[in-house]
Order: C-alpha cells, then structure tokens, then sequence
C-alpha cells in the first residue's frame, strides 16, 4: 500500500477511536477534539515525511499542520484569558 493510503486510514481510525471514547464517556468538547486530533496528524506527518524527497501531497497536509498549530495557539491563549478573568 502507498504510503498516502496507509497515513489517511490511520488518521480515519485515529478520529473514530476519539470520538468513540468521548461518545462512551458522554464527554463530547471540540476542543479537546481537535487538540488530539493535530497530535494525531503530526505523528502521520512525522512517520511519512522522507529525508531527500517531498511527495506532492505531503506539502499540502503540512500547510494544514501549520493551520493547526495556529489554530491550537488560539485557543491555548483563549484558556490562558480564561483563568487570567477568574
């Protein structure tokens, strides 16, 4: 199997397992969601990614990486401004 193939799968089976144990624990938080969903994606990244070649593709899904760290800086600042109000 391509390596692009193997990556998608693990991501699709990486979000079902979070969302069974938040749908079990009848905890549902995108927050949460979203942070172990980007643990999940750079772990991918990190075990397709090639030292002296880039595919096409993983040039993309880093640009989404990068989308998902700002997105986790924000709220981690959300967080901070909400015990700082308390």
């Amino acid at each position: 199997m391509k390596k692009k193939i193997i990556a998608a799968s693990a991501i699709v089976v990486w979000l079902f397992l979070i969302s069974f144990f938040m749908l079990t624990s009848r905890h549902v938080d995108l927050e949460v969601f979203f942070v172990l969903w980007l643990i999940g994606i750079l772990v991918v990244v990190e075990m397709i990614d090639t030292r002296f070649s880039q595919p096409a593709y993983l040039k993309y899904v880093k640009f989404l990486v990068a989308a998902g760290i700002v997105i986790f800086g924000v709220i981690v600042t959300q967080k901070v401004l909400e015990i700082l109000a308390k």
